[in-house]
């Protein structure tokens, strides 16, 4: 079966970004000093990544006949999914008092009562 050209090329280019984002998150996840920051990189660049391939599953899909809804039911997924396990992941550190490395500015510290 012969793919209507302009859909391949929408896949290969939805492919090309998916592949930058996943990358910049991958990247990310290894430079970054810290759980928090490393935390940040995987749940949104990677995230993009992902979206990126299936779309461009979608339009191959389409192209092809079908529906495409299994992908559609997977991006919502993943993208309902990623932010929540990133916000309890950094919750659980907090309560672990897991150190970060990040600078924090003088004038957000709340004054310390009683000393």
């Amino acid at each position: 079966m012969e793919l209507h050209p302009i859909a391949q090329w929408l896949a290969a280019f939805f492919l090309l970004v998916a592949a930058f984002f996943s990358l910049v998150g991958a990247i990310g996840l290894v430079r970054l000093p810290d759980f928090y920051m490393r935390l940040h990189a995987p749940t949104k660049a990677s995230t993009l990544g992902v979206g990126g391939i299936l779309l461009a599953s979608m339009i191959l899909a389409a192209a092809q006949g079908r529906t495409g809804f299994a992908e559609l039911l997977i991006t919502l997924f993943v993208f309902v999914t990623a932010p929540v396990s990133a916000n309890l992941m950094a919750q659980a550190a907090l309560h672990m008092r897991l150190p970060s490395k990040a600078p924090v500015p003088e004038d957000t510290v709340p004054e310390r009562r009683g000393s």
